[in-house]
């Protein structure tokens, strides 16, 4: 296509009106005239020429927006859209007399930012020089063939960063042009009967105001899109089979390939680096250089020695030891072959952490004791963590020992983790020795160090100390976890505190935290344990209304308030309504079941219930030998007695002094005196202490005699 076709004379003067003056275009004098009002673009300085390398996007669209421009213009009638041909010579002259002005009005603000210290006609010639050799470009064939040669043999007036920079500008133009484009497209969507149809159903379903004018700019984006989607596909159908060979989808990478195309530009002559007004080709920054890289090579780590011959072989062995190996002479040798350095250990330290873990451990605390290594205290806290999260705690002490001895005071990010390692243990008195030990130092506990404290103190049964610290967190601004308030519910729920468990459950609601099956349950639990029936079955009906349905242990928690004031009537009233719901009672319900008709001696009931827990496949937990061993011994059943006392007896271990003592004295009021003392021995054996009541009912077991009942 000429060029005189593409831009008129018109267009080419009203760019050219740069100062005030008209200056006629004339592609063999623009070099002429620039030559004489700027330096050479290609002597860009680096700082300058930086600015030309933001965003670069090839303009790849702009010969197609072109081209379809001057072919085809939308014509929308309704909802269907006719191509009409238009060719006439204003439309050309005004598309490409809107990019060429765009393009002029961005990239003198560019050039203006590169070049401060040039007045308006040094850049007046500049933008010149640009704009003609970009219309020079599309007098060629087009801006596509221009990228392309650009990116292959970069031209010889301008850098390559000034050219990236063309496009640059160039595709955002395009962009604002295609913006503009679809909104008026948009418009014209506006109007079709469609969407006016579809404006006035809304108005008569009640759609009024901005709802409405959101869904009417919507439905006419969505026609402009179903349009364009159909002429895309009319479009394909009528393109020419891809050129080379390639498919679009690898014609597509190799266009992405070339805009990803970064290099510096090409210069001439010395060069003379400027930033910020430093001239660094100055010798004196030659000095600053060699005494920059002097620190470098303080701080910077060294590379570890190159290892051949013997030593490798050494090496192999270190890392083939086993855990029960002991790699002290064999770490001698190799100290020997080597003379390592610090970085020589870590080298080693983490080679065998990687592909020996086993025997990485004991080599590092081989390690700690050797000069060469120069032990610090990241390496003495590195080793005692890591015993500190295998809960080898008398390891992690020989080191925190070792550390002492040696000079090497505990920081805080030590006694850190001494305080996470003595709270899991649930060693309390050093674990609240270490955190005293971080408030003396000013040290403001974090989050995870309350969250371990809280957690010793509740593991150690001590709920109130445990909630002070969590008061102070709040007066912190520091908000506790919903896993701290559980760990608390918990611990007042399994100690019968009634008053702490509201409380908590209180302060969890307040705090954001919804009731949860768990907060329910351990609420029911707690008024159970202290007796108060009553107030457990209304947290129990509480939690129903909350949509949390009752499971098992939930409700074995239930029978177990109704048993302590012997409601057994309610209890039953509360599992037909449960299992009309759907309820189907499991081993924990069950299990309390079986221990209070045990109390009643309703042995055949309690009997037909170890029916329903066989029918389970359950295992019988401890508690139901203790309450048939109760039942059988009180009832007279000698040989059921002795065989659930046998049960016993081979679990002792598992007992507490409470199974112990009830087991006693059951066998005491059925007359099994010899095997309630063999009881008692087992039970000082375990170190458990008898109550008064239960010595005074041995001794008086000793003064009538045994009597052994014959039922059973």
């Amino acid at each position: 296509m000429n060029l005189k076709h593409l831009i008129s004379g018109k267009t080419i003067n009203n760019l050219s009106k740069i100062n005030g003056k008209s200056i006629s275009y004339n592609p063999k004098k623009l070099s002429t005239i620039a030559a004489a009002r700027s330096p050479p673009l290609y002597s860009l300085s680096s700082g300058q020429s930086s600015a030309f390398l933001r965003n670069r996007k090839p303009i790849f669209p702009f010969i197609r927006y072109i081209h379809s421009t001057q072919e085809t213009k939308l014509s929308y009638t309704g909802v269907e859209a006719k191509l009409v041909s238009s060719d006439s010579e204003e439309e050309e002259d005004g598309t490409v007399n809107e990019f060429l002005s765009r393009f002029v009005w961005i990239m003198r603000g560019k050039l203006s930012d590169a070049y401060r210290d040039c007045n308006k006609e040094t850049i007046d010639g500049m933008l010149l020089i640009i704009v003609g050799k970009v219309v020079e470009e599309m007098e060629k064939g087009g801006i596509q063939q221009m990228l392309d040669s650009a990116v292959a043999m970069p031209s010889q007036d301008f850098s390559e960063d000034l050219w990236r920079t063309v496009w640059e500008v160039s595709n955002m133009v395009l962009e604002d042009m295609e913006k503009a484009r679809k909104k008026e497209k948009v418009k014209q969507f506006l109007q079709s009967e469609e969407v006016k149809e579809m404006c006035r159903f809304a108005s008569e379903v009640g759609i009024h105001g901005d709802l409405l004018r959101e869904l009417r700019f919507k439905w006419a984006i969505e026609k402009m899109e179903e349009n364009d989607f159909y002429r895309s596909l009319e479009r394909l159908r009528d393109e020419e089979q891809p050129k080379d060979g390639k498919t679009f989808d690898e014609q597509a990478v190799v266009a992405e390939d070339e805009q990803r195309v970064v290099s510096l530009p090409k210069r001439k002559g010395k060069l003379k680096y400027k930033i910020y007004g430093l001239d660094l080709s100055d010798p004196k920054w030659a000095e600053v250089a060699d005494k920059i890289h002097e620190r470098e090579a303080m701080v910077w780590p060294q590379e570890p020695k190159s290892l051949s011959g013997k030593c490798k072989l050494v090496m192999e062995k270190i890392l083939s030891l086993k855990q029960e190996d002991d790699p002290s002479q064999i770490l001698a040798e190799w100290i020997e072959l080597l003379q390592p350095s610090r970085v020589d250990w870590i080298s080693l330290l983490d080679r065998l952490e990687q592909q020996n873990p086993d025997i990485h451990l004991k080599v590092a605390e081989l390690v700690l004791s050797e000069k060469s290594f120069q032990a610090d205290i990241p390496d003495y806290r590195k080793l005692i963590d890591a015993y500190a999260k295998e809960n080898r705690i008398e390891d992690a002490e020989r080191i925190l020992k070792m550390m002492v001895e040696n000079g090497v005071m505990p920081d805080i990010l030590t006694t850190t983790v001494l305080v996470h390692m003595y709270s899991k243990v649930g060693n309390l008195d050093r674990a609240k020795e270490a955190f005293e030990s971080l408030r003396s130092y000013g040290f403001q506990p974090d989050m995870k160090l309350y969250n371990s404290m809280i957690m010793g103190y509740v593991n150690a049964g001590q709920p109130k100390l445990a909630e002070s610290l969590m008061r102070e967190m709040e007066t912190r601004d520091i908000k506790p976890s919903e896993e701290i308030y559980m760990a608390l519910l918990r611990s007042y729920a399994h100690s019968c505190d009634v008053i702490g468990a509201g409380r908590i459950a209180i302060t969890m609601q307040f705090a954001g935290f919804q009731p949860t099956m768990e907060s329910c349950s351990l609420l029911v639990e707690a008024y159970g344990q202290a007796g108060d029936s009553d107030q457990a079955r209304s947290n129990f009906n509480n939690m129903i209304k909350l949509g949390h349905k009752p499971d098992d242990k939930c409700t074995a928690s239930m029978i177990a308030a109704y048993e302590k004031k012997n409601l057994l009537d309610k209890a039953l009233d509360l599992l037909l309504q449960l299992e009309k719901d759907g309820f189907e009672p499991g081993i924990a319900t069950y299990t309390v079941l079986v221990d209070w008709l045990g109390k009643l001696q309703l042995v055949d009931e309690a009997e037909q219930l170890l029916g329903k827990i066989a029918d389970l496949g359950e295992v019988p937990p401890l508690k139901v030998h203790v309450s048939l061993c109760d039942m059988y011994s009180r009832a007279g059943f000698e040989r059921k007695a002795l065989q659930a006392l046998g049960v016993l007896e081979a679990k002792k271990d598992e007992l507490g002094p409470h199974e112990f003592e009830r087991t006693i004295h059951a066998l005491i009021a059925g007359g099994f005196v010899k095997d309630a003392r063999r009881i008692h021995g087992l039970m000082e054996a375990r170190g458990f202490t008898a109550s008064q009541q239960l010595n005074f009912a041995l001794s008086v077991s000793q003064t009538h005699g045994p009597r052994r009942p014959t039922m059973g």
